[in-house]
Protein backbone atom coordinates (compact mmCIF):
# COMPACT_ATOMS: atom_id res chain seq x y z
CA UNK A 1 0.00 0.00 0.00
CA UNK A 2 1.37 3.38 -1.03
CA UNK A 3 0.81 6.61 0.91
CA UNK A 4 1.41 10.11 -0.44
CA UNK A 5 1.98 12.82 2.18
CA UNK A 6 1.82 16.47 1.17
CA UNK A 7 3.85 18.87 3.33
CA UNK A 8 4.31 22.63 3.35
CA UNK A 9 7.36 24.74 4.15
CA UNK A 10 6.28 27.32 6.72
CA UNK A 11 7.76 29.61 9.35
CA UNK A 12 8.60 27.65 12.50
CA UNK A 13 5.74 27.87 14.99
CA UNK A 14 8.09 29.15 17.71
CA UNK A 15 9.09 32.19 15.65
CA UNK A 16 7.26 35.47 16.11
CA UNK A 17 6.59 37.01 12.70
CA UNK A 18 6.10 40.67 11.84
CA UNK A 19 4.82 42.49 8.75
CA UNK A 20 7.06 44.31 6.31
CA UNK A 21 7.48 48.02 6.95
CA UNK A 22 5.42 48.83 3.85
CA UNK A 23 2.65 46.38 4.82
CA UNK A 24 3.11 44.34 1.64
CA UNK A 25 3.41 41.02 3.44
CA UNK A 26 5.18 39.12 6.21
CA UNK A 27 8.90 39.66 6.68
CA UNK A 28 10.49 36.22 6.16
CA UNK A 29 14.14 37.32 6.06
CA UNK A 30 16.43 35.16 8.20
CA UNK A 31 13.52 33.30 9.82
CA UNK A 32 13.69 29.61 10.67
CA UNK A 33 11.52 27.51 8.35
CA UNK A 34 10.11 24.09 9.26
CA UNK A 35 7.48 21.58 8.21
CA UNK A 36 4.02 22.96 8.87
CA UNK A 37 2.99 21.32 12.21
CA UNK A 38 -0.21 19.80 10.78
CA UNK A 39 1.80 18.32 7.89
CA UNK A 40 4.36 16.92 10.32
CA UNK A 41 1.51 15.10 12.06
CA UNK A 42 0.50 13.63 8.67
CA UNK A 43 4.06 12.35 8.12
CA UNK A 44 4.12 10.82 11.61
CA UNK A 45 0.80 9.05 10.98
CA UNK A 46 2.08 7.61 7.70
CA UNK A 47 5.21 6.31 9.46
CA UNK A 48 3.09 4.74 12.23
CA UNK A 49 0.89 3.03 9.63
CA UNK A 50 4.04 1.66 8.01
CA UNK A 51 5.32 0.39 11.35
CA UNK A 52 2.01 -1.45 11.81
CA UNK A 53 2.51 -3.15 8.44
CA UNK A 54 -0.43 -1.44 6.74
CA UNK A 55 1.78 0.68 4.45
CA UNK A 56 4.73 -0.35 2.27
CA UNK A 57 5.90 2.98 0.82
CA UNK A 58 5.67 6.62 1.92
CA UNK A 59 6.18 9.41 -0.62
CA UNK A 60 6.52 13.00 0.56
CA UNK A 61 5.66 15.81 -1.86
CA UNK A 62 6.11 19.54 -1.36
CA UNK A 63 5.70 22.65 -3.49
CA UNK A 64 8.15 25.46 -2.97
CA UNK A 65 11.64 26.82 -3.67
CA UNK A 66 14.81 24.74 -3.77
CA UNK A 67 15.16 25.34 -0.02
CA UNK A 68 12.06 23.19 0.54
CA UNK A 69 14.36 20.19 0.13
CA UNK A 70 15.29 20.75 3.78
CA UNK A 71 11.72 20.03 4.89
CA UNK A 72 11.49 17.00 2.59
CA UNK A 73 14.75 15.67 4.08
CA UNK A 74 13.30 16.18 7.56
CA UNK A 75 10.28 14.08 6.57
CA UNK A 76 12.56 11.43 5.07
CA UNK A 77 14.48 11.36 8.36
CA UNK A 78 11.20 10.67 10.18
CA UNK A 79 10.69 7.55 8.08
CA UNK A 80 9.42 8.45 4.60
CA UNK A 81 10.97 6.58 1.66
CA UNK A 82 11.34 9.17 -1.10
CA UNK A 83 10.43 12.74 -1.92
CA UNK A 84 9.06 14.86 -4.75
CA UNK A 85 9.74 18.60 -4.96
CA UNK A 86 7.61 20.72 -7.28
CA UNK A 87 9.83 23.77 -7.66
CA UNK A 88 8.12 27.14 -7.36
CA UNK A 89 9.85 30.52 -7.28
CA UNK A 90 10.13 31.82 -3.73
CA UNK A 91 8.56 35.13 -4.77
CA UNK A 92 5.38 33.43 -6.02
CA UNK A 93 2.48 33.11 -3.58
CA UNK A 94 0.97 29.80 -4.65
CA UNK A 95 -2.72 29.38 -3.83
CA UNK A 96 -4.56 26.28 -2.56
CA UNK A 97 -6.26 25.55 -5.89
CA UNK A 98 -2.92 25.55 -7.75
CA UNK A 99 -1.46 23.29 -5.05
CA UNK A 100 -4.41 20.91 -5.39
CA UNK A 101 -4.01 20.80 -9.19
CA UNK A 102 -0.31 19.94 -8.87
CA UNK A 103 -1.04 17.27 -6.26
CA UNK A 104 -3.76 15.81 -8.47
CA UNK A 105 -1.28 15.24 -11.29
CA UNK A 106 1.23 13.72 -8.86
CA UNK A 107 -1.55 11.40 -7.62
CA UNK A 108 -2.32 10.40 -11.21
CA UNK A 109 1.35 9.45 -11.69
CA UNK A 110 2.01 7.75 -8.36
CA UNK A 111 -1.47 6.26 -7.83
CA UNK A 112 -1.34 6.25 -4.00
CA UNK A 113 -3.87 4.30 -1.96
CA UNK A 114 -4.03 7.05 0.66
CA UNK A 115 -3.22 10.76 0.63
CA UNK A 116 -2.41 12.40 3.97
CA UNK A 117 -1.94 16.12 4.58
CA UNK A 118 -2.38 18.67 7.32
CA UNK A 119 -5.85 20.15 7.63
CA UNK A 120 -4.39 23.67 7.27
CA UNK A 121 -1.15 25.61 7.43
CA UNK A 122 -0.22 27.92 10.27
CA UNK A 123 0.72 30.75 7.92
CA UNK A 124 -2.33 30.89 5.62
CA UNK A 125 -5.01 29.05 7.63
CA UNK A 126 -6.89 28.42 4.36
CA UNK A 127 -8.02 24.86 5.15
CA UNK A 128 -8.85 24.28 1.47
CA UNK A 129 -6.23 22.16 -0.28
CA UNK A 130 -7.41 18.74 0.92
CA UNK A 131 -11.00 19.42 -0.02
CA UNK A 132 -10.05 20.82 -3.44
CA UNK A 133 -7.81 17.83 -4.16
CA UNK A 134 -10.63 15.45 -3.23
CA UNK A 135 -12.93 17.24 -5.68
CA UNK A 136 -10.36 17.22 -8.50
CA UNK A 137 -9.27 13.61 -7.98
CA UNK A 138 -12.82 12.43 -7.15
CA UNK A 139 -11.56 10.72 -3.99
CA UNK A 140 -13.56 10.35 -0.77
CA UNK A 141 -12.25 12.58 2.00
CA UNK A 142 -12.03 12.55 5.78
CA UNK A 143 -11.14 15.92 7.27
CA UNK A 144 -9.90 16.91 10.76
CA UNK A 145 -8.85 13.32 11.56
CA UNK A 146 -8.04 12.48 15.18
CA UNK A 147 -7.73 8.73 14.49
CA UNK A 148 -6.96 6.77 11.31
CA UNK A 149 -7.42 2.99 11.03
CA UNK A 150 -6.90 0.98 7.84
CA UNK A 151 -8.83 -2.27 7.63
CA UNK A 152 -9.72 -4.56 4.74
CA UNK A 153 -9.41 -2.06 1.89
CA UNK A 154 -11.04 0.81 3.74
CA UNK A 155 -9.92 3.58 6.07
CA UNK A 156 -11.87 4.47 9.20
CA UNK A 157 -11.45 8.12 10.14
CA UNK A 158 -12.54 9.53 13.48
CA UNK A 159 -13.02 13.25 12.97
CA UNK A 160 -13.96 16.15 15.20
CA UNK A 161 -17.27 17.89 14.64
CA UNK A 162 -19.21 20.49 16.61
CA UNK A 163 -21.16 17.85 18.48
CA UNK A 164 -18.19 15.65 19.41
CA UNK A 165 -16.61 12.86 17.37
CA UNK A 166 -17.75 11.23 14.14
CA UNK A 167 -16.32 8.03 12.64
CA UNK A 168 -16.63 7.54 8.89
CA UNK A 169 -15.60 4.70 6.60
CA UNK A 170 -13.92 5.62 3.30
CA UNK A 171 -13.14 3.36 0.37
CA UNK A 172 -9.52 3.55 -0.78
CA UNK A 173 -8.02 5.54 -2.43
CA UNK A 174 -8.97 8.38 -0.11
CA UNK A 175 -7.76 11.72 1.21
CA UNK A 176 -7.38 12.38 4.94
CA UNK A 177 -6.48 15.73 6.51
CA UNK A 178 -4.94 15.55 9.96
CA UNK A 179 -5.78 17.41 13.16
CA UNK A 180 -3.54 18.17 16.13
CA UNK A 181 -5.01 15.38 18.29
CA UNK A 182 -4.05 12.60 15.87
CA UNK A 183 -0.53 12.09 17.25
CA UNK A 184 2.67 13.71 18.52
CA UNK A 185 5.43 13.71 15.87
CA UNK A 186 8.72 12.02 16.74
CA UNK A 187 12.15 13.60 16.71
CA UNK A 188 14.38 12.24 13.96
CA UNK A 189 17.40 10.32 15.28
CA UNK A 190 20.90 11.11 14.04
CA UNK A 191 21.27 7.78 12.14
CA UNK A 192 17.96 8.44 10.37
CA UNK A 193 19.05 11.98 9.50
CA UNK A 194 22.19 10.54 7.88
CA UNK A 195 20.15 7.89 6.02
CA UNK A 196 17.76 10.60 4.75
CA UNK A 197 20.62 12.21 2.83
CA UNK A 198 20.83 9.09 0.65
CA UNK A 199 17.10 8.88 -0.10
CA UNK A 200 16.00 10.13 -3.54
CA UNK A 201 14.18 13.43 -4.13
CA UNK A 202 12.71 13.94 -7.59
CA UNK A 203 12.52 17.53 -8.77
CA UNK A 204 9.94 18.81 -11.26
CA UNK A 205 8.36 22.15 -12.06
CA UNK A 206 4.77 23.31 -12.22
CA UNK A 207 5.29 24.01 -15.92
CA UNK A 208 6.23 20.36 -16.49
CA UNK A 209 3.00 19.38 -14.76
CA UNK A 210 1.08 21.79 -16.99
CA UNK A 211 -0.41 23.76 -14.09
CA UNK A 212 -0.97 27.52 -14.18
CA UNK A 213 0.14 28.82 -10.77
CA UNK A 214 -0.68 32.48 -11.45
CA UNK A 215 -2.08 34.10 -8.31
CA UNK A 216 -5.70 35.18 -8.54
CA UNK A 217 -5.79 36.82 -5.13
CA UNK A 218 -3.60 39.80 -4.27
CA UNK A 219 -2.70 40.92 -0.75
CA UNK A 220 -3.78 44.50 -0.17
CA UNK A 221 -2.00 44.98 3.15
CA UNK A 222 -0.69 43.10 6.16
CA UNK A 223 -0.60 44.64 9.63
CA UNK A 224 0.13 43.49 13.15
CA UNK A 225 -2.89 42.97 15.43
CA UNK A 226 -3.87 45.83 17.69
CA UNK A 227 -2.31 45.49 21.12
CA UNK A 228 -4.59 44.79 24.04
CA UNK A 229 -5.08 47.72 26.44
CA UNK A 230 -3.85 47.41 29.99
CA UNK A 231 -6.30 46.22 32.61
CA UNK A 232 -7.53 48.42 35.45
CA UNK A 233 -8.38 47.73 39.06
CA UNK A 234 -11.78 48.79 40.33
CA UNK A 235 -12.55 49.72 43.88
CA UNK A 236 -16.03 48.28 44.21
CA UNK A 237 -18.70 46.15 42.57
CA UNK A 238 -20.65 49.29 41.66
CA UNK A 239 -17.63 50.69 39.79
CA UNK A 240 -17.19 47.36 37.99
CA UNK A 241 -20.82 47.33 36.90
CA UNK A 242 -20.54 50.93 35.73
CA UNK A 243 -17.52 50.14 33.55
CA UNK A 244 -19.12 47.01 32.12
CA UNK A 245 -22.28 48.93 31.28
CA UNK A 246 -20.95 52.27 30.06
CA UNK A 247 -17.40 51.56 28.77
CA UNK A 248 -17.39 47.92 27.67
CA UNK A 249 -21.15 47.99 26.91
CA UNK A 250 -21.52 44.28 27.57
CA UNK A 251 -24.47 44.53 29.95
Amino acid sequence: MKVLVAIKRAVDYNVKVRPNSDGSGVDLNNLKMSINPFCEIAVEEAVRLKEKGAVTEIIVVSLGPQKAQEQIRAALAMGADRGILVKIEETIEIEPLAVAKCLKIVCDEEKPDLVLMGKQSIDGDNNQTGQMLAALARYPQGTFASEVVIDNGSVFVTREIDGGLQTIKLALPAIVTTDLRLNVPRYASLPNIMKAKQKPIREITAEELGVDITSRVSIVSVSAPVGRPEGVKVGSVDELLDKLKNEAKVI
